[in-house]
């Protein structure tokens, strides 16, 4: 069976004189139909370009020459039209069977069974389709599907020289309007910033798709390879953050692709079929973007990202456009916009300049947030489009907290957001003037307010905002930022800095709540999870792989060596389960005293409250824990059995609704019998109206995000906790329909601060 390399230089060394003659883009597009239908041995092949918003059959060989430049689809219409729209490739041994089909008289094609169909893309935008078709029910093999893909790519130069298509000139692409507009996102790092747009990445033209000589352009991709090796290799040197840390590992593992021979086989191998080294790099990377829109998974998603960007970097330097945004230099306040970004990439902005960015892509756990949030820059994300509603040097507002960035702001748009910055600075200010303050309740009550944290870096939040400790250090974010398992002496070192931070601060480590909906790529699963949120996770997976555990408990041991070692176990649904573990974690210390290991002062062993079941086993759980953390996050979606990352669930079940506050003060109370420390991590205690009524019900240990810390402690501050708990008894006894209503009016009354 021929190569892909092959069948595609069959093709391409015919197509070359045919772009190289001075004949009519029409009459090159009939010549093309011909060589890739002969050479496919189909009966059909055909071009489809996209024209005023519809699909004209441009030229065909096999089809009705009377229907040429008659026949038009919309996009999403027949088989060529789902094409056009999804992006993507069809192959199919029966047209008729596919849903999508629709039949076109004028064709003359209802002899003809099978379709293979390749959109043809120009500067990531279909532009048009080409297909072949059979009389007999046959399905392409890889090897020529490949071989359309190549030659579909090629097409996208004829038709871009001869503009033929919607968006295939040359000149550049500006918004559809010029109006003030605003444009909602994710919120990936909070914060507020304006500045002026600028496209981090150029767009790169490949001018010409076809090798003169293969072993030239073999030989200008080895080149840039070196030099992007060694582009990456000094930035890793010259990272920021200092030595170790989680940064450290996101950009080793960026370095790992830049040394992939996978990938540049690849490449060789789209050279070998007769493509130069720039449309050889354009080639793969439209692979990778199709296998990116099939993964589901958002680890394995971001590293084909981080990919992605490698492309971009390597493409820019074989083709001699250096000229990043940030290689070019930012000249005022930036709002940087991006389809995605890497993580070295975002390393290389002025960070004086740099006032906020935009990603038509990007995620929570995606590497450029771990960095963006290290940096301080504010980060939105999952914004559609905005090449289309965004130009260079339009003025950005850009406000993640509320999910918005505002586009070429009215006057209006422009007052209400400075309003709102200044709004937002004045209570920074009134809190950071809380960072020395206790939290003591107006009637002297002390509560405990700690942070949630999962980098070395978040232990400076202890000192920013204030915090009396780290109540969940979240130490699975190691694990999914590595390539690899990481080693116990990496995991020891991560844990002995945040201590050695922390100082005389508590810090609780939880450990690691992987498998499920935080699957890793190098942990093999047993099955796919229907229901990963509930599924093989946390404390189930690391008693069935006990030596993942092991490994960890010796970590943590080591780590504390001659200080209070606090450990958490999550997801505990059975009281045997957290004795399991205990005894897992003592084992290894009595393994460490035998080999004269220095261990913890003190070891306490808490269990996070997440499954509802244990509830039910207090009796049996509490004698053997030091202390009890409810997960509010897990706990709500397992109680309510609603999915907390369904938008349509996501606001639908309430954190006041009754049924949380009296399933959180029935647990309150055998924990107060039993001397046994109770507290909350999750959203809810960072939310002052909620950490109110958690206070309300006993509880008075809360662990939360740092941004949270000034207005939990202003609320604590001006809280009367003697009379609420009796008020919230009776409420609970006899709820209103609108529990937060009540709970709202009640702080009015009384002068709680909850802005």
């Amino acid at each position: 069976m021929p190569s892909a390399a092959s069948s595609a230089r069959e093709i391409l060394v015919r197509l070359h004189d045919v772009m190289a003659s001075r004949t009519t883009a029409q009459a090159k597009l009939n010549a093309v139909v011909g060589i890739v239908g002969e050479a496919m041995h189909s009966e059909v092949c055909s071009i489809y370009l996209l024209r005023d918003g519809e699909l004209e059959l441009y030229a065909t060989r096999g089809l009705a020459q009377e229907a040429v430049h008659v026949t038009k689809l919309a996009l999403g219409e027949g088989l060529v039209g789902t094409i056009a729209k999804e992006g993507d490739v069809l192959n199919l041994d029966e047209a008729t069977s596919h849903p999508d089909f629709a039949y076109k008289p004028e064709t003359g094609e209802e002899k003809f069974h099978s379709f293979a169909g390749v959109p043809i893309i120009r500067r990531e935008r279909v532009i048009g389709v080409l297909a072949v078709q059979h009389v007999e029910s046959y399905k392409y093999g890889d090897v020529e599907i490949e071989a359309l893909q190549t030659v579909a790519m090629v097409l996208s130069e004829l038709i871009a020289n001869a503009e033929l298509a919607d968006g295939s000139g040359t000149s550049a692409a500006r918004p559809q309007s010029t109006a003030a507009m605003r444009i909602a996102g994710l919120k990936l790092v909070d914060g507020m910033g304006s500045g002026y747009a600028v496209y981090h990445q150029p767009r790169i033209t490949i001018e010409h798709t076809v090798a003169e000589d293969t072993e030239a352009e073999r030989q200008r991709l080895y080149a840039a390879f070196a030099k992007m090796r060694e582009q990456i290799d000094r930035m890793a040197q010259q990272a920021e953050f200092g030595v170790g840390g989680e940064h450290d590992e996101v950009l080793e593992m960026y370095k790992m692709f830049a040394y992939d021979e996978g990938w540049s086989r690849r490449i060789n191998e789209a050279i070998d079929s007769g493509l130069t080294a720039e449309a050889a790099i354009e080639r793969v990377q439209q692979r990778t973007r199709t296998r990116m829109r099939q993964i589901d998974d958002p680890l394995l998603a971001d590293r084909m990202h981080d990919l992605e960007d490698l492309s971009n970097r390597l493409l820019r330097i074989v083709s001699g456009q250096m000229g990043t945004a940030a290689q070019l230099g930012l000249r005022q306040d930036t709002i940087l916009i991006a389809r995605n970004l890497g993580p070295a990439e975002l390393l290389e902005y002025d960070r004086r300049r740099l006032k906020g960015v935009v990603l038509e892509e990007g995620s929570l756990t995606a590497h450029v947030t771990i960095v963006a949030r290290a940096m301080g820059v504010p980060v939105l994300g999952r914004v559609k489009g905005v090449r289309r509603q965004i130009a260079e040097g339009d003025l950005l507002l850009l406000d993640t907290g509320e999910g918005n960035v505002f586009v070429r702001p009215s006057t209006a748009m422009a007052e209400a957001f400075e309003a709102r910055a200044a709004v937002r600075q004045k209570r920074r200010a009134a809190y950071a003037a809380l960072k020395s303050a206790v939290p003591i309740t107006r009637d002297g009550h002390r509560v405990t307010v700690m942070v949630n944290a999962g980098l070395r870096d978040d232990v400076a939040a202890l000192d920013v905002a204030g915090a009396d400790g780290i109540g969940l250090f979240r130490t699975e974010f190691q694990f999914l930022v590595s390539a690899t398992l990481p080693a116990r002496e990496r995991q020891q070192r991560l844990y002995k800095d945040v201590l050695d931070a922390a100082g005389d601060r508590p810090v609780v480590f939880r450990t690691v709540d992987i498998g499920g909906d935080k699957a890793l790529p190098y942990l093999s699963q047993d099955e796919n999870d229907e229901n990963p949120a509930m599924g093989w996770r946390a404390l189930r997976l690391a008693l069935d792989r006990a030596g993942l555990m092991k490994v960890q408990a010796r970590a943590l041991l080591e780590a504390a060596a001659g200080r209070t070692l606090n450990v958490m176990f999550p997801m505990v649904s059975e009281a045997w389960e957290f004795d399991e573990a205990r005894a897992l974690f003592e084992a290894q210390r009595h393994y460490l005293v035998e080999r004269g290991r220095k261990m913890p002062a003190e070891i306490r062993y808490g269990a996070m409250l997440e499954v509802p079941a244990l509830a039910e086993q207090l009796d049996l759980l509490l004698p053997h824990v030091d202390f009890l953390s409810v997960g509010t996050n897990d706990l709500t979606q397992f109680l309510f059995a609603a999915d907390r990352a369904n938008p349509k669930l996501a606001e639908r079940y309430d954190w006041l609704s009754p049924s949380i506050l009296r399933f959180l003060a029935r647990v309150v109370a055998p924990c107060r019998a039993a001397n046994v420390q109770l507290g909350v991590c999750g959203e809810m205690g960072g939310r002052p109206l909620e950490a109110m009524g958690l206070i309300g019900l006993g509880i008075d240990r809360l662990s939360i995000t740092p941004a949270a810390v000034g207005p939990i402690k202003a609320m604590v501050r001006s809280l009367d906790r003697g009379a609420l708990m009796p008020w919230m008894q009776e409420l609970l006894a006899h709820p209103p329909r609108d529990m937060r209503a009540a709970l709202a009016g009640w702080a009015a009354e009384t002068g709680v601060e909850l802005a």
